[in-house]
């Protein structure tokens, strides 16, 4: 539910719920759609333009980045499990089998209220990268997942 008010919320106080597992990201990337517009004009038409006509919405991929935390190994034992499946023959490939709910909520400043929720529908990961190892670092150690997305919703 969008609140309301004179001055824009922060970017960093965010929340993200998977329904199969708990993880804290550190970014979350991708939150976007893309309506494909075709042109038509009917050769009878009396305007000298054409009319647009919407078409098929397209979802963006969806990166998370995260801080090693919890069970690291969560998001490959699903997609690793969702692989097997889909080879062997319960279902072909890009079904929309397989997929998980992520809900990514935007809090307040006291981390207390949610104040917008963008609900990503039938997600399933196509990228997982491991974090980079260095024994003079210092940075903490970052995994990413891209998540293809069938539907975003808002509320």
């Amino acid at each position: 539910m969008a609140v309301q008010r004179a001055y824009p919320y922060n970017q960093f106080n965010f929340q993200v719920k998977f329904s199969s597992t708990e993880a804290a990201f550190q970014e979350v990337s991708g939150l976007g759609m893309e309506v494909h517009v075709a042109e038509y004009r009917s050769g009878n038409s009396k305007l000298n333009a054409p009319i647009k006509v919407t078409g098929l919405t397209k979802f963006a991929d969806v990166t998370f980045k995260r801080g090693v935390i919890g069970d690291p190994s969560t998001l490959y034992k699903n997609r690793i499990a969702n692989v097997s499946n889909l080879g062997a023959g319960n279902g072909p490939a890009g079904s929309s089998t397989g997929g998980e709910t992520i809900t990514v909520n935007l809090m307040d400043e006291s981390n207390q209220n949610i104040v917008q929720t963008w609900i990503l529908s039938n997600a399933r990961a196509i990228k997982l990268t491991g974090p980079a190892f260095n024994g003079k670092g210092t940075d903490v150690a970052i995994e990413e997942a891209v998540f293809l997305v069938e539907e975003v919703t808002q509320s």
